[in-house]
Order: structure tokens, then C-alpha cells, then sequence
């Protein structure tokens, strides 16, 4: 049985989690932290949040449905890869032991920051490009997207900054549709994940429900005040306070 005041964090959690991630991306290394802070042991804290933010990732996905048009072929290869990387990805976390996830965990954070606060370079890379539009190697980008959604099914953190890098790298097309894309595959990844989750048996769905209303409200917030709130400044917050909770959890 949670205490209030965990039951109040873990709130503060998916209203955080949900308004960073409409701002600057990064909600995970807000809502996993606290699940853990809460009791939670680290597996579990890992699926919950996993399952918990997953409308948010629908969000985002419909938000730039736009985006996706004319990218029909590359959904057909690109969407199969990503949730069979999503799955297994799950699969290879449902084998790790508690003991050994709990290892990783402060690494694991570490490499979500790092891959947070590349997010900028890869954006600035992905813009220097100036690719024509439409062209690319589809086949190349299926191994490298299995990947990238294979971590994404054992740690979700990082995922959307791994999977635009991927795609820029073996697609040639706008920035605008990389970034529709990703969304999609971001979500399709997730979504898997969380699907096979629903029957491991450490889904705390107390935790889901409240994590994901408040998440969405969060989500709504930070779309409210996008505008206002300088995405850089809310991600170094981000990757500061999370390179302070791994430091924590190796010294502890």
C-alpha cells in the first residue's frame, strides 16, 4: 500500500513526465526516477512507466499525422521492424534478472541523458543535410530501426533521439517527415512493448491509470505553454537532475 505523499509524487511523476515530453522529450527520466523513489523495484518501475506514457506517444503521433503522408512504402517495412524490436526488446528485459536490471539502472539512465542531450546535434546534423526529399535506402533502414527499437523495449529513455539519428542517416527527406516518422515508430515500439507487458504480471495498474491521466494532463500544459518555456533550458534541467539520480544510485 503507497503513502499519499508517494501517491502524490508519482502524480507530479506523469503531469511532469507529459509536459516535458510535448516541450523537450526526456518525460521517462522523470516518471521511472520517482516510481522508484516510490518503492517501486526497478522492473517494475520500467514496465509501469512504459505502459503508463504510452498515450503520449499516440499524442504526438496524431499531432503530426501530416507529416506522414506520401510515406505509405516506408511504414509497410519501417512499423513490422519496429514492433517486432519493440517485443523483443521486452522479452529480453522479462529475461534480465531484478538484481542485474537494478545494476543497470544507474547506466541506463546515464546513457538516456547522453542520448538526451544529443538531441540538438542530431536535429543540427539532420538540417545540414539538406536532403532533395522522397529518396533514400529503405532496406538499409530496417536492421538499424530493429535496433534502435529493440532498446527501446528494455529501456524506452532516449528512443525518439536514436531513432531520428537512424533514419536521417539511411532515409533522405525533410526533417519535418523524419520527425512524423519517428513519432510513429516511437509509438509502434512502445505500443508493442507495453502489449506484451499487459501480461508479465508487473504492471501496477493503480499506477498506470493515474501516471497516464496525469500524464496527458501534462502533455495538454506543456502544448499550452510551449511557447513560453525554452525547450533547451527545461532539457539540460532534465539532464542534470538525471545524471545526479544515476550518480546517487552508484554510490548508494
Amino acid at each position: 500500500m503507497m503513502s499519499s505523499l508517494e501517491i502524490l509524487l508519482i502524480a507530479l511523476a506523469g503531469i511532469g513526465a507529459g509536459f516535458i515530453n510535448a516541450i523537450a522529450g526526456g518525460g521517462t527520466l522523470i516518471s521511472f526516477p520517482i516510481l522508484m523513489a516510490a518503492g517501486v523495484p526497478p522492473m517494475a518501475a520500467n514496465i509501469t512507466s512504459t505502459v503508463a506514457l504510452v498515450p503520449g506517444y499516440l499524442g504526438a503521433t496524431l499531432a503530426q499525422r501530416q507529416d506522414l503522408q506520401g510515406q505509405g512504402a516506408r511504414l509497410g517495412f519501417l512499423v513490422p521492424a519496429s514492433v517486432l524490436g519493440g517485443i523483443s526488446g521486452g522479452v529480453l528485459l522479462l529475461s534480465t534478472s531484478e538484481r542485474l536490471f537494478g545494476f543497470l539502472v544507474p547506466y541506463l539512465i546515464l546513457l538516456a541523458a547522453l542520448l538526451l542531450a544529443l538531441q540538438d546535434p542530431v536535429r543540427r546534423w539532420l538540417l545540414q543535410r539538406r536532403p532533395h526529399g522522397g529518396g533514400g535506402r529503405l532496406a538499409w533502414a530496417i536492421a538499424p530501426v530493429f535496433l534502435a527499437a529493440l532498446y527501446g523495449g528494455y529501456f524506452g529513455a532516449g528512443l525518439s533521439v536514436i531513432l531520428l539519428a537512424t533514419l536521417g542517416m539511411v532515409l533522405e527527406d525533410t526533417l519535418t517527415r523524419l520527425n512524423g516518422l519517428k513519432q510513429l515508430l516511437a509509438f509502434a515500439v512502445n505500443g508493442a512493448a507495453a502489449a506484451f507487458f499487459l501480461f508479465s504480471g508487473q504492471v501496477l495498474w493503480p499506477v498506470v491509470l493515474g501516471m497516464a491521466i496525469a500524464a496527458v494532463t501534462g502533455g495538454l500544459l506543456g502544448g499550452k505553454v510551449a511557447r513560453f518555456v525554452e525547450p533547451r533550458v527545461l532539457r539540460l534541467i532534465v539532464i542534470a537532475v538525471s545524471v545526479i539520480v544515476a550518480i546517487l544510485y552508484l554510490v548508494a
